[in-house]
């Protein structure tokens, strides 16, 4: 696969906040093929391999930010608030679901 065809692909998915280049927690979780609750669960579960340079949670501010730049409803939506990954984070996601994944298999 060409860095044009990943770019156009993935460029729409990456925002920038706080200074750093982040992924949403449901844009990653659709790309790894499990549900963002699932994501989510990982993490958490794994915290002390999540540093704030990988990953940190949206505040009120950012959420609307984010909204508005995606277009999404204010209706519905999830319980907590997102989480955003860096590119170290993702690195690290796909290692922690990767472990996760192979105790299925």
């Amino acid at each position: 696969m060409t860095n044009a065809i990943l770019s156009r692909n993935y460029i729409p998915l990456i925002f920038e906040l706080r200074g750093m280049f982040v992924m949403r927690d449901a844009d990653l979780a659709v790309l790894y093929g499990v549900e963002t609750k699932r994501l989510k669960e990982q993490v958490r579960r794994n915290l002390k391999r999540f540093p704030a340079d990988f990953m940190f949670e949206l505040n009120k501010d950012e959420i609307e930010c984010l909204r508005s730049q995606i277009a999404t409803s204010k209706r519905g939506g999830t319980r907590y608030a997102p989480m955003a990954f860096t590119e170290q984070g993702v690195a690290m996601l796909s290692s922690v679901l990767d472990q996760k994944l192979n105790r299925v298999f």
